[in-house]
């Protein structure tokens, strides 16, 4: 349905992007349509002439499932459902089926469950309709459809506790992993970004992990972390996080929650942008609004120019750094401005390294080429008793050239 105040993304753009996500979950799309209304119908959606004559339609042609590009109520899934006589799916369900098929651990798992149970409960009053007769009228409160109903609904709720206390535990373990990595000093930087805008084939090219990257949408799941090694001999902890999407099923953020922690606990963003897209500015700014949603907002960001390759010659790209003039541009695929990026990369996360001056003398050759190994050598005079460098090193390692620094130096 077309809403007349409704803006971002023309009609035709987001039926489109609705067909991939039917072919991700494995469906043929055979037929589509439109309908502009001011608002929602309350009780089917769309208008009820205009849900059966597409219900006629969709008869003659066998269609087996219906699905909106927006979230329907219980009552209107429910309506819907009679008129079409065939299975009725709203975007959420669409999008928790394609996570439910491509979720691998067992903490990515038990989110989809966790999401899909959440959006169920409310509808399951429909799966029980042939018992409704039997509740009666007065003096028969509480029949056999009734009971069978709410022993339902109870077991529903009691998988949804169990679901969350599981993932509390998850949680807790990632707290742990997470000032784990805090004393050993090394910067978290996660990737983030629309849905199939090339963020596994990225964190692939930087630290060569062998992360599914296929040109669909939600290709990756589960979150991977690498260790990348930048030029400036610094480690970071490289994030590869679930692909975000307009419109993105609140219930599916919650139950992310866990995994999403990472990138509000990220000490940089990588925002990877399909820059080829049409719509490459209204997927950033549902990037953006995810981010609101986690409390994520506002942390140090480099916004990435992905798939530069496939854009057209012309003025496209210049239009894209008037508007983002510190993107770092590049292609996940070919490689190109990859060394550029990580560049940036070092610049970025520098500010957690100490900057020191050094001298040592010529003999600890151990101490040198320990210094060499972990820290940044920015300049180095090998002339007199002892050698002098000036250095940027984690702080976790400043102990073991605790005896050789002469003076702390300003990081600008």
């Amino acid at each position: 349905m077309e809403l007349k105040a409704e803006k971002g993304g023309s009609t035709r753009e987001t039926l489109d992007e609705l067909g991939e996500l039917v072919e991700t979950a494995g469906g043929v799309v055979t037929g589509e349509g439109v309908q502009k209304l001011e608002t929602p119908n309350a009780g089917t959606y769309i208008g009820k002439g205009k849900a059966e004559d597409f219900a006629a339609w969709c008869k003659e042609n066998q269609v087996d499932t219906i699905v909106f590009d927006d979230e329907l109520s219980a009552a209107q899934s429910r309506n819907l459902e009679k008129i079409f006589e065939c299975k009725v799916l709203d975007r959420t369900a669409l999008i928790l089926d394609i996570f439910a098929q491509r979720a691998r651990t067992r903490e990515g798992k038990l989110q989809i469950e966790l999401a899909q149970l959440e959006h169920l409960l409310p509808r399951l009053t429909r799966y029980w309709t042939h018992l409704s007769r039997q509740k009666g009228g007065i003096g028969m409160r509480g029949g056999e459809g009734e009971s069978q109903l709410e022993a339902d609904r109870r077991k529903t709720q009691e998988r949804i506790d169990k679901i969350t206390e599981e993932l509390e535990i998850v949680r807790r373990q990632r707290s742990t992993q997470r000032l784990s990595r805090q004393r050993q000093q090394w910067p978290l930087a996660s990737i983030v970004g629309y849905t199939n805008a090339g963020k596994s084939t990225l964190l692939n090219r930087l630290t060569g992990a062998a992360v599914l990257a296929e040109d669909k949408l939600f290709a990756t799941l589960d979150p991977t972390t690498r260790r990348l090694r930048l030029p400036t001999n610094q480690n970071v902890l490289l994030t590869d996080t679930v692909g975000f999407i307009r419109k993105l099923p609140h219930d599916l953020v919650e139950a992310f929650k866990a995994t999403l922690e990472e990138v509000v606990q990220a000490d940089l963003l990588l925002h990877v942008v399909d820059a080829s897209h049409p719509l490459a500015e209204e997927h950033i700014e549902a990037v953006n609004a995810v981010l609101r949603e986690i409390g994520a907002e506002g942390r140090p960001t480099l916004m990435v120019l992905n798939k530069v390759d496939l854009l057209p010659p012309g003025d496209a790209m210049a239009r894209f750094l008037e508007r983002h003039p510190h993107a770092a541009i590049i292609s996940a695929k070919t490689g190109q401005g990859i060394p550029e990026l990580m560049a940036e990369l070092g610049t970025a996360l520098r500010p957690i390294r100490e900057f020191l001056e050094l001298a040592i003398p010529h003999e600890r050759s151990d101490v040198i080429a320990r210094l060499h190994e972990v820290g940044q050598v920015v300049a180095r005079d090998y002339e007199g008793e002892l050698a002098r460098f000036k250095v940027r090193i984690p702080p976790h390692f400043h102990h073991e050239f605790q005896k050789f620094v002469v003076k702390e130096l300003q990081t600008a």
